[in-house]
């Protein structure tokens, strides 16, 4: 049985032998995204000439070629093999939310007998600025950054080593260049609201996630969509922005629940780290759940079945994601032809945290 190493590091220094002339050499280098614009093809296609792939037309191969001379651009001499390892960027690995993709991440490096590397490093827009020198030093087969995207500049440095990249659940929309992999948010929040219709409930809260990031927008627009459905109006007052982490979760949740004469009578949270903090804040408050707030939750992570009550969330298949951006790796790396994006499906998770609502209409259709 095949063991997969994982080793941890946080962001390298810069190279230290990256002289002035070193950059400077760089600097005078046609990019490849002239040769992308002149010849109307995309910078995936020039990656497949500039390495040889054969999955190109000859008269496509010809005409970059042409235009890689004219331009003077000369092929970097690699010859050394990429490490047999899989690198993850996360901006913070503190959470079971990360382990639950690692995890996903090792089961599908282990089949190629491949090490993985978890490097924390930027924020959710962007590694950090020295990370493209590391990464180009430790030459893995592959690396799958966690939202964050990259510069043009740095997407053709990784594919002038022919280390291909994909963006896992891409804070927002991703380059057409890049691979990416997310779940279906949209229809998380809108199968999550249904659920919460269906008991009756008419007033119903949500705490979303930073509203900076694609997905947190999607599920805001799905749980919008749920309530168009049945006619009800947009209520900007059971709105907060929060930041998928426990304790924001519980600050807005006390916002949410404070006044005894306005609070809604459930919640949709969009994470189930989130909604730890609204079961603190409604236990703080005296609020018992369900009986007098019923909680929707989003990802399924493991512990939500743990929560008291059992957490109804719906489910991300954060492992499959991981597993997922994992083989899109190494089919791109094995000249197979892949799906620039990939969208996982989402469901619903009922357990205990949602009830019918007190004041609900008994001839009340559900969906």
């Amino acid at each position: 049985m095949t063991t997969t190493d994982i080793r941890t590091r946080t962001a390298p220094t810069s190279d230290a032998h990256d002289t002035h002339t070193g950059r400077e050499a760089r600097a005078h280098r046609p990019q490849l995204a002239d040769i992308a614009e002149q010849t109307g093809f995309s910078l995936a296609t020039v990656s497949k000439v500039l390495n040889g792939r054969t999955d190109v037309s000859e008269q496509t191969r010809h005409t970059i070629n042409e235009a890689l001379r004219a331009n003077g651009y000369v092929r970097r001499k690699n010859s050394r093999k990429p490490n047999p390892t899989i690198e993850i960027v996360f901006e913070s690995f503190d959470t079971i939310w990360a382990l639950e993709i690692l995890r996903g991440v090792i089961h599908a490096a282990q089949m190629e007998e491949l090490s993985v590397i978890t490097t924390e490093s930027g924020d959710r827009r962007h590694p950090g600025a020295d990370w493209i020198d590391g990464v180009l030093r430790r030459a893995p087969v592959g690396v799958i950054l966690v939202f964050s995207n990259l510069t043009n500049k740095e997407r053709e440095r990784l594919v002038e080593y022919n280390i291909p990249t994909v963006i896992l659940d891409p804070s927002g929309d991703p380059s057409p260049e890049n691979l990416s992999i997310q779940a279906d948010n949209w229809t998380g929040g809108l199968i999550a609201t249904r659920h919460l219709l269906s008991l009756g409930h008419t007033r119903i809260g949500i705490i979303t996630g930073p509203m900076t990031m694609m997905c947190s927008r999607a599920r805001l627009d799905g749980y919008s969509a749920a309530l168009a459905e049945r006619g009800l109006v947009y209520d900007a007052s059971l709105v907060r922005e929060g930041d998928f982490h426990t304790e924001e979760g519980r600050l807005q949740a006390m916002s949410l629940l404070a006044d005894p004469q306005a609070r809604p009578s459930a919640i949709f949270v969009e994470s189930d780290l989130m909604a730890m903090g609204v079961y603190e804040a409604a236990r703080s408050l005296g609020i018992r759940i369900p009986e007098d707030l019923s909680v929707v939750g989003f990802d399924n992570i493991q512990t939500a079945q743990f929560m008291s009550p059992p957490l109804t969330t719906v489910t991300q298949p954060l492992e499959e994601m991981g597993a997922t951006a994992t083989r899109t790796i190494l089919d791109r790396q094995h000249g197979l032809q892949v799906q620039p994006r990939t969208i996982l499906p989402t469901t619903l998770v009922v357990r205990d945290s949602t009830q019918r609502a007190d004041d609900a209409d008994d001839a009340l259709p559900d969906f």
